[in-house]
């Protein structure tokens, strides 16, 4: 089973403000997804697939797919939650676990190199040096997923090296996986390998040698754990990545990368039938 994971960042708001969706109006947006990539999901009916939305539309996605298909995830989960005869709800503006399983939500995204950005910056503010600041967002990062596992939802853990840490790539993945890691339970947990020094306009993508050698890495680490690319997964490289078999998926944000950029739902089924074509080509080679 290959895992096709997909991050909606927020993808919802309009081009007038600053946004890419010209898809539909934000109350539709949910719906119009996952009706314009119905055909992959019965296509790929075997594999886990996974979209994760921002909170405003959760509930409309739960509603609109079918049969429990595809799989829906939040983007990150407080440290922190209810409990009997406990808190019992004073989480002003925090996302709980508990209050995203209550919903229906099946899983959680933990650690996006953005989730990150914002916990190193909130340290730095406070004054923590660069170093203890890389182990304490690892930690919390750490106690985030152990919060949505608690609350019974699967977890995609984001490890991946920054441009200052390329050179040491090796020690920073493996630093991130020890302090990331500890406590979780591995049968429902999925890595995705994100190289921040790789992604956003004018950035070279890694070539397929470079992800398999981190994938080889990752994979005699935590060899119990499926990890998939995150560092974006699209037409130009979705036949790459398919054939590089230590990885075993991976994760779509954009779809579009010049002109109207943005996330289009027959530009998604481009992507995944081209992966599973090259995926079906190298193990029958």
């Amino acid at each position: 089973m290959k895992h096709i994971l997909v991050n909606l960042k927020r993808f919802d708001i309009p081009p007038e403000l600053g946004g890419v969706n010209r898809i539909a109006p934000a109350a539709d947006w949910a719906a119009t997804i996952l009706d314009g990539v119905r055909p992959a999901l019965e296509r790929y009916a075997t594999h886990d697939i996974i979209f994760f939305f921002p909170e405003l539309h959760l509930i409309p996605a739960l509603s609109a797919r079918d049969n429990g298909r595809p799989a829906i995830g939040c983007q990150g989960v407080h440290d922190a939650d209810t409990s009997v005869g406990g808190n019992f709800g004073a989480f002003t503006t925090q996302r709980t676990a508990h209050a995203m399983a209550a919903a229906g939500v099946d899983a959680a995204l933990v650690g996006h190199s953005e989730e990150r950005a914002t916990l190193k910056a909130l340290l730095e503010r406070a004054g923590v040096t660069a170093g203890a600041n890389g182990d304490a967002a690892d930690r919390e990062i750490n106690a985030r997923a152990k919060a949505a596992q608690l609350a019974g939802l699967r977890v995609v853990v984001c490890i991946g090296e920054s441009a200052d840490a390329r050179d040491r790539w090796r020690q920073a993945l493996t630093s991130q996986l020890e302090a990331s890691l500890p406590g979780l339970d591995r049968t429902r947990l999925i890595l995705a390998y994100e190289p921040l020094w790789a992604i956003g306009p004018g950035k070279t993508p890694p070539e397929p040698a470079q992800i398999r050698e981190v994938a080889v890495l990752v994979k005699s680490l935590v060899p119990d754990v499926p990890l998939v690319y995150g560092g974006g997964l699209k037409a130009e490289n979705a036949g790459a990545i398919a054939e590089i078999t230590e990885l075993d998926g991976g994760l779509i944000a954009l779809t579009r990368f010049t002109g109207e950029i943005g996330f289009y739902p027959d530009e998604y089924l481009t992507i995944v039938d081209t992966y599973f074509s090259h995926l079906e080509a190298t193990h029958a080679g």
